[in-house]
């Protein structure tokens, strides 16, 4: 079995992701300094599998004990999840994120050519794209000046897999731009678990279902969008982890010195109250919601084109917006009011 290195695997999208590899006939190895994930996780994944997945408690910024972990396993390839990721917090502390979200990039890039661990899926966002001016965006879509210093570590750090690669890296990289996870596994073993107050909508919807969150603030409501809010391209956690599977697969296809990028939505948009309302009808649970300003680095709407990752990795979305809330309520009730 291949073994697979995954950085931030105890995190919501990671963690999906070692289970879905497993059920592939990968062996994930999950790499997490746990400062916005909870050991929970491991568990969980635990309890799916029917058994343990190797993991290390350890920094991705520590050079030292990343070296460790590749020396003592002979990986096939390399998925990044590892990065702060709240567009809010990184508006407010951009240091955190350009030393955390790139410097974590080199380390794993320098130990990767070290180690001749030639494969590399990136986690990228949408973020790339700011705010495009035509809908939906394609991977040949401009990328726009960053609308937060999250957005903007996810431009450089493509930046720096692209000059990678153009400096003659036998490696073979994709980057996905992932739009909006949600949902959770359909068994409510591992979902979103954010650490203290959710900065995405999802926790912050279930957690208000479940009394935890007094109401949610619904971010400006005058965008040139159907009702106002924004729109965005919600895509269900277990079909953004197959993704990676697939991306995996087509990279060992592939000849060295390789870099593409593709979409991962569902092609669709959403308004924020859409969402809001979608959850209610699926979950029975009646949502105190208010309209409050708009928030910084915000962008109004995007939605992915998905052509290129239907054709090429034969990858489609099969989950729809009612199965995502369904699970992340399902998942906030196993939580309970934690």
């Amino acid at each position: 079995m291949k073994k697979i290195l995954i950085t931030g695997g105890a995190g919501y999208i990671g963690s999906h992701t070692a289970v879905a590899l497993v059920n592939s006939g990968y062996e994930p190895v999950i790499v997490d300094n746990f400062s916005n994930s909870e050991k929970s996780a491991l568990e969980g994944i635990k309890s799916i599998l029917g058994r343990e997945v190797k993991s290390y408690e350890v920094d991705c910024l520590d050079k030292n004990g990343m070296e460790k972990v590749f020396q003592e396993n002979d990986f096939s390839g390399v998925i990044h999840f590892a990065a702060s990721k709240a567009v809010g917090e990184s508006t407010r502390l951009p240091l955190k994120y350009y030393s955390n979200n790139i410097d974590s990039l080199i380390i794993l890039l320098e130990l990767m050519s070290k180690y001749k661990v030639k494969d590399l899926v990136f986690s990228s966002s949408c973020t790339v794209y700011g705010q495009p001016k035509v809908l939906p965006v394609t991977e040949a879509t401009p990328r726009q000046d960053a609308e937060s210093p999250y957005g903007n570590t996810k431009k450089i750090c493509e930046d720096i897999l692209r000059d990678f690669i153009l400096s003659g890296a036998a490696s073979r990289i994709v980057a996905l731009r992932y739009f909006n996870p949600v949902g959770a596994h359909p068994s409510s073993a591992i979902g979103e678990l954010p650490i203290g107050v959710p900065a995405n909508l999802i926790p912050f919807v279930t957690q208000t279902a479940a009394g935890i969150r007094e109401k949610i603030t619904v971010f400006g409501n005058d965008y040139d969008t159907p009702d106002g809010t924004c729109v965005r391209d919600y895509i269900h956690v277990m079909d953004l982890a197959d993704a990676h599977v697939k991306a995996l697969k087509y990279l060992s296809e592939q000849k060295d010195n390789f870099y593409d990028i593709f979409n991962v939505g569902t092609g669709n948009g959403n308004t924020v109250l859409e969402v809001i309302k979608t959850f209610e009808k699926v979950s029975g649970q009646k949502l105190n919601y208010e309209i409050g300003p708009r928030r910084t680095g915000d962008i109004e709407k995007v939605w992915a084109n998905t052509d290129k990752i239907n054709k090429v990795l034969g990858w489609d979305a099969k989950y729809t917006l009612e199965d995502s809330m369904r699970d992340s309520w399902n998942w906030q009730v196993k939580l309970g009011k934690k």
